[in-house]
């Protein structure tokens, strides 16, 4: 069970919750940081930061498609952005937003950052989800 709270004493966030509580008993899943890889190993998006936003939140859809998850299960998320700059940081969010991600939505935090791991590397997203039980079907 996940619970997704907003506090009315503090300034209601645009589109996440202040804070996801997970009742005692689920399943965690905390994923690595997603990159704008492709499955060869190169950048997708070089210089195009939301390019590669879109890049990786499809990897983030394929760590969580392969544990039973999906971006509705997302807890929470740090968006990391190579960049000093509030519009690029907007347009990153924007993708997010997009992205099913804020259906929860979900406690998240962006970051401008001087480097990721990457040469050429704009973005990067690390998450924590909740994944639903597997469906055990009838019992006799």
């Amino acid at each position: 069970m996940i619970r997704r709270v907003t506090s009315p004493a503090l300034f209601p966030p645009p589109t996440y919750s202040h804070v996801s509580v997970v009742e005692a008993g689920t399943k965690l899943a905390f994923l690595a940081g997603s990159v704008p890889l492709d499955a060869d190993g190169n950048l997708v998006g070089e210089g195009d930061p939301v390019r590669q936003a879109e890049r990786v939140i499809a990897n983030l859809e394929e760590q969580l498609r392969v544990v039973g998850g999906d971006l509705a299960h997302v807890l929470s998320t740090d968006v990391y952005v190579v960049s000093g700059d509030t519009a690029v940081l907007s347009a990153v969010w924007e993708v997010v937003e997009a992205s099913g991600l804020s259906v929860g939505p979900h406690s998240s935090t962006l970051l401008g950052v001087a480097c990721l791991g990457y040469p050429g590397q704009l973005v990067e997203i690390t998450a924590t989800a909740a994944l639903p039980e597997p469906d055990e079907g009838p019992r006799s």
